[in-house]
């Protein structure tokens, strides 16, 4: 189904409309919107529209390579989404309350998105069809959840008995050529120590068309009843598994130039030790996942220092600068790195005042600390009584994509009336932390 058609387009100058249907092209049915940009790539095209009226159209168009028709869909895949199907040890979405909107519960683990929006995917989903077709359109990088590479582990953590055979899939993609990257969410006492051993070392021979693979921890939730007994890390877990992923990180280095495997930050955050150098993430491939994340930030921002302290007309402005108060709420993890930001901006600009306050998260549990699941009533009842002064700071990953609503639901107007001050909500750059800091 057609959603939309540019004005001007090629689709507009046939008279290609909203709610008309997409049937071929060249004779081949479209699947999906991977079939959709791959055989509308040619240059001459026959392309099949069912018109609101019932009418089949036979459109013959000449155009060039790779020039877009103009069509949008309503659903950015022009499919169904596939839904997950494991009962995973470590799922979030299990460990959610109940009440809350019907999307948050929907559980993905769709190839194409992987592609399209950078999720992780199982491969258990993944039939031999969907395999061909990554191959055929060279499609890259698939982000997979490898978790394990031991089978009968794997099986137990996904609570899926096929969840071991679909490895060698991983094995059909390397063969391949398709870029891939690797996610290990490492759950205590299940798939570290030895097992986390054994996954790095198997998943090396992937090297370098697997271009990373990332560690993070298990994030628990107060709402695990009847789910599967995991337990929290503590400062000398976090400092075991930094001393492991260091130890093949400098083999990896030997081996073929990269860094490979990678912790995410709230190992260093929680092990209480320095992040790495800025040349150690190997280009920042799994920001997503919190790898590199903080580091990133923090270049970003001194980067920036620099050339506003460079600005002769920015230097007047600090001269002349009125006293201001500004307040940055953001997740616990953050808040350490946050606030020595805010201290070597205010030695530049003394008469800007930042304050930076950590949100306990009570709505999921106090052990969640990333500041991208916090939400609109954690915010407003911790922040009611403090003199926000003249604006309030919010990272961007606390909104839903493209919208003003919280995951409870609560809208940024609703917060902003609560607490009655000016909220800018910062993307996750140094220099829009600058500018928020500035404006």
């Amino acid at each position: 189904m057609i959603y939309k058609v540019q004005p001007g387009s090629i689709a507009d100058e046939l008279e290609v409309e909203p709610l008309d249907v997409l049937i071929s092209v060249n004779g081949n049915e479209i699947e999906d919107v991977f079939d959709y940009h791959y055989y509308t790539n040619e240059e001459y095209l026959t392309v099949v529209i069912r018109k609101r009226n019932g009418e089949e159209w036979e459109l013959e168009i000449e155009k060039e390579y790779e020039e877009d028709l103009g069509i949008e869909f309503e659903n950015g895949l022009m499919d169904n989404y596939k839904s997950c199907h494991n009962k995973c040890i470590f799922c979030f979405i299990d460990q959610m309350p109940k009440g809350m909107r019907d999307t948050l519960y929907f559980k993905d683990d769709d190839s194409r998105l992987s592609f399209l929006q950078g999720n992780y995917v199982t491969l258990t989903n993944m039939k031999e069809h969907d395999l061909e077709r990554i191959i055929q359109y060279k499609l890259g990088p698939i982000n997979i959840s490898v978790q394990t590479t031991n089978p009968k582990l794997r099986c137990k953590m996904l609570n899926n008995r096929f969840a071991g055979e679909v490895l060698r899939k991983i094995d059909t993609l390397y063969k391949a050529g398709i870029p891939m990257n690797g996610q290990i969410v490492l759950c205590k006492g299940v798939n570290d120590g030895e097992e986390l051993s054994r996954s790095i070392t198997d998943l090396m021979k992937y090297m370098p068309i697997m271009e990373s693979v990332s560690v993070v921890p298990v994030g628990l939730s107060k709402y695990r009843e009847g789910l599967y007994p995991l337990e929290p890390f503590t400062k000398e877990d976090a400092k075991n598994v930094l001393a492991m992923i260091h130890q093949y990180q400098e083999i990896c280095l030997k081996t073929c130039g990269l860094h490979f495997i990678h912790a995410s930050d709230e190992w260093y955050l929680l092990a209480e030790q320095e992040l790495p150098k800025e040349e150690s993430y190997d280009g920042y491939l799994q920001l997503e996942n919190g790898v590199g994340m903080l580091r990133l930030l923090k270049t970003e921002f001194e980067e920036a220092l620099m050339e506003v302290i460079k600005d002769q007309n920015i230097k007047e402005d600090r001269e002349n600068n009125c006293l201001k108060k500004i307040t940055i709420a953001t997740g616990v993890l953050a808040a350490p790195s946050l606030q020595e930001l805010a201290e070597d901006f205010m030695k530049v600009f003394p008469m800007t005042k930042i304050q930076v306050i950590p949100i306990i998260n009570h709505f999921f549990g106090q052990q969640i600390t990333v500041s991208g699941l916090l939400t609109g009533q954690d915010i407003i009842s911790q922040l009611k009584e403090i003199d926000l002064g003249d604006k309030l700071l919010l990272p961007c990953n606390l909104l839903r994509s493209g919208e003003e609503v919280f995951l409870d639901d609560i809208t940024l107007e609703q917060v902003e009336n609560a607490l009655q001050v000016k909220i800018d909500i910062v993307k996750s750059s140094g220099q829009d932390l600058i500018s928020s800091f500035m404006r």
